[in-house]
């Protein structure tokens, strides 16, 4: 059956190759390089019917993912639904279903016939809440449950899937070693840590991390290699624990590329301005070129209400440096459960933060959108402005609720700096 690198490394082009390189205008042997090298990766689960694949990394636009999912205190799969609409017509690349509550089967199953777009899971999340359903406790989760989780959703179409592979029992050695002001911050990292650390036994992710290539080779599912030590705050930033489970990442990845299975590198989290270039130089360098998915990064740890925009900072920053792959943030991020509102939000700020990377490392499509924009904004054409927007209802809305006229700009009236030099050069 089918694989996208295994077919790369033979030379042929398939379709999905194809379809990428035509949404991103570049060649189709640049994306068979890529996905060869392992610089790329296609998000395309050959069990996903009917949805339009993904192309994540090295010379590719920046991608954007929304999470979804349920909570304990909140299952509602209509509620869900809205999100998901509401992250497509944002501009959202993929989603990812963090559903913990309900049927996870049935959910995860309605997401993925309603997305038209790559669905990514973490099945450690489903394997946690079993066990503590059956058996009353995380640490009693049979490893068995794991894997069996993993191939319920391969089978089910997930493209792509967070493991988190990398945290081993000497990286929770580091980290106890160390000390940090908050520790663990990955739900799924957790969960391991916890079984870890009572059953005093590694990760079986990693431990048994051929068992893992064999499921995602068989569907060819993108395995997201997660970064359960990613920092929580500034101060826990680019610390040893978290270089101990990169290092590992990077031998994981290459196993991975060695076996034909595709991957990306999860990384932080909250990091400072200055620390972001280093993040992304020391990922690219340890895990050989692979595609980098970064949650932010969060800039600050002060603005609860406002992560969307720290991420946004960090976002931009981190797509210019090399990162691949931006992951929202809402501004619920740190308070509660994200109304659609939320992610409507999160989604727009964060295609700016990609679109502002891609325009500082001279992406075309980019750069040729915001030159129609500045055209349509000398010619004060308006219904040009809300084509190349971002965010085309806000302009609209804006408009008429402010009832400005067409022949002048925003926010000068007749004192428009543009239409005065335009009638000036007139004479």
């Amino acid at each position: 059956m089918k694989n996208q690198m295994i077919e790369a490394k033979r030379g042929h082009l398939t379709e999905e190759m194809k379809r990428i390189a035509q949404d991103e205008g570049v060649d189709p042997q640049f994306v068979l390089e890529g996905v060869k090298e392992g610089k790329i990766a296609i998000l395309a689960n050959r069990e996903h019917k009917n949805f339009v694949p993904k192309g994540v990394g090295f010379g590719l636009s920046v991608k954007v993912n929304a999470n979804l999912g349920t909570s304990p205190e909140v299952i509602d799969i209509e509620l869900e639904l809205k999100k998901l609409e509401l992250a497509k017509k944002a501009g959202a690349d993929t989603v990812m279903d963090l559903s913990t509550g309900g049927n996870l089967d049935e959910i995860r199953r309605i997401i993925l016939e309603h997305a038209q777009i790559p669905v990514g899971t973490v099945p450690i999340y489903q394997a946690a809440i079993s066990a503590v359903s059956k058996k009353k406790s995380i640490v009693r989760m049979d490893p068995e449950e794991i894997f069996e989780v993993l191939e319920k959703h391969g089978a089910d179409g997930v493209d792509f899937i967070t493991v988190h592979c990398g945290l081993t029992l000497k990286a929770l050695e580091r980290l106890k070693k160390q000390g940090r002001i908050t520790d663990i911050v990955s739900r799924g990292g957790a969960f391991l840590a916890e079984w870890m650390i009572v059953n005093q036994k590694e990760n079986p992710l990693y431990e048994q991390f051929d068992r893992v290539l064999e499921i995602a080779k068989k569907y060819d599912m993108t395995l997201s290699l997660g970064d359960g030590l990613r920092p929580g705050s500034i101060s826990d930033a680019t610390d040893r624990a978290q270089i101990e489970e990169l290092l590992t990442l990077g031998e994981l990845a290459k196993m991975a590329k060695e076996r034909g299975v595709q991957v990306m590198i999860e990384g932080p989290g909250h990091v400072p301005i200055n620390l972001i270039e280093a993040n992304i130089l020391l990922q690219k360098k340890l895990c050989d070129g692979a595609p980098f998915y970064v949650l932010g990064p969060v800039v600050t740890d002060i603005a609860p209400g406002y992560d969307h925009i720290t991420s946004a900072i960090g976002g931009a920053l981190a797509g210019f440096y090399g990162a691949d792959f931006l992951c929202y943030v809402t501004p619920s991020e740190h308070l509660g459960l994200p109304t659609p509102e939320d992610v409507w939000e999160g989604v727009i700020v964060t295609k700016i933060a990609a679109h502002a990377a891609d325009i500082a490392k001279g992406n075309k499509k980019a750069l040729e959108r915001d030159k129609n924009m500045s055209i349509c904004r000398k010619s004060l054409d308006w219904e040009g402005q809300i084509k190349y927007a971002i965010d085309p209802e806000k302009i609209i809305k804006f408009r008429k609720e402010r009832k400005l006229k067409d022949d002048v700009c925003s926010m000068c009236g007749e004192y428009c700096a543009m239409k005065i030099v335009s009638e000036y050069f007139k004479k």
